[in-house]
């Protein structure tokens, strides 16, 4: 009976402090809203009764819990694909910084050819840094500025374009090694070269800063491409230009094996070193345009025939392809050439091997 008469006791008790505290006169929480007790949004949590240091049972009073709430901040998914990316820029960038720095401290690679490969390799390290920063800035930076959408997508369009257009250079300065090749050590300058870079170099920073200029789909979501900010209009333009820049290096090369083949008839005393020679200048030809093709063919077709309605899925998967292009170049075009190898041996172990090559390598060799 007096456990029943404390109980209730303690009830009234607690019913009338809340109504004190409602009323608010006197009351600390004046400042604040009012509290209901019977109002579900109230927080209730169960406090022990000081009051009661008997042996008999606990008895717990009702009372508001006045504790600021906790919200969970939600974190936004990681996608494997953009992971994937991610690694794949990180790869592009410490391939072609080597290259770089292979050629950037070796004098004697100063030739025409190592200019290009020099511009290819910075083209793409720039590729392999814009597929870093865009991993930033989804997930670490706010990507809803506009300013961050366009420089991200400004220094992909423009270092992946110079990447295509300096392997264009490439083939055309192996196709007039071959076709003029008594003239071609007098008429080809290192100058005329660092004006064909430089050429390069303006036409694919403009085509980056299309999109910073106006030329993007962030006020009208219906005329974005598969690639936002881009619009359908300019990624179709993107899309067949490099069709027409991969049908003139197919017949470049075409004309190269012609070339080659032609030497090769005239040349009666080696003819079988040379036939040897040129079947394997062929294959190499021919594993470039085919791993060139893999790489970019898939995504041009798929900008010209989708845009942003189409799955998201579809885009990485040509997308990715075509990031893996910059992983190949620096091993076609860098790593195969002897100087650049015996560059490299010189400054990882301070020696050359044996059996590698010290013949000189000319721009014509593929």
């Amino acid at each position: 009976m007096i456990l029943v008469v404390r109980t209730l006791s303690a009830m009234i008790l607690s019913l009338a402090a809340v109504a004190a505290m409602s009323s608010g006169g006197g009351s600390s929480l004046n400042s604040s809203s009012p509290l209901d007790p019977f109002d579900s949004s109230t927080p209730w949590s169960l406090v022990e009764d000081p009051a009661n240091s008997s042996s008999e049972p606990v008895v717990q009073t009702v009372t508001p819990d006045l504790r600021p709430a906790t919200t969970a901040v939600a974190l936004q998914e990681v996608s494997p694909w953009d992971i994937a990316l991610c690694v794949t820029g990180t790869l592009i960038s410490c391939e072609n910084a080597l290259v770089i720095a292979v050629l950037f401290y070796t004098p004697t690679l100063r030739a025409p050819m190592f200019i290009l490969i020099g511009s290819l390799a910075v083209a793409d390290l720039l590729a392999g840094l814009g597929l870093i920063l865009n991993f930033v800035f989804t997930y670490l930076i706010d990507s809803s500025v506009e300013f961050v959408t366009l420089l991200s997508v400004g220094l992909l369009i423009s270092a992946f374009s110079a990447s295509v257009f300096n392997i264009l250079a490439i083939t055309v300065d192996r196709y007039l090694s071959l076709y003029n090749a008594l003239t071609y050590h007098t008429e080809r300058t290192v100058t005329f070269t660092y004006i064909m870079v430089v050429f390069i170099w303006v036409l694919c920073l403009t085509l980056g800063l299309l999109p910073a200029l106006g030329w993007n789909c962030l006020r009208d979501e219906s005329t974005c491409s598969i690639c936002r900010p881009v619009t359908k209009n300019n990624a179709v333009a993107l899309a067949v230009t490099f069709l027409l820049v991969f049908a003139l290096m197919m017949q470049l090369y075409l004309q190269i094996c012609k070339i080659a083949f032609r030497h090769a008839q005239q040349i009666a005393v080696q003819h079988q070193f040379v036939a040897i020679s040129t079947t394997k200048g062929v294959s190499t030809l021919s594993a470039i345009l085919c791993a060139f093709g893999v790489c970019w063919l898939p995504f041009a077709m798929y900008s010209i025939v989708a845009d942003y309605s189409y799955p998201v899925i579809y885009t990485y998967a040509t997308v990715l392809p075509a990031t893996c292009c910059s992983v190949i170049n620096p091993i076609i075009y860098a790593f195969r050439n002897p100087d650049i190898q015996k560059s490299l041996w010189m400054a990882c172990c301070g020696c050359v091997p044996s059996n590698l090559s010290l013949r000189p390598r000319t721009s014509s060799d593929v």
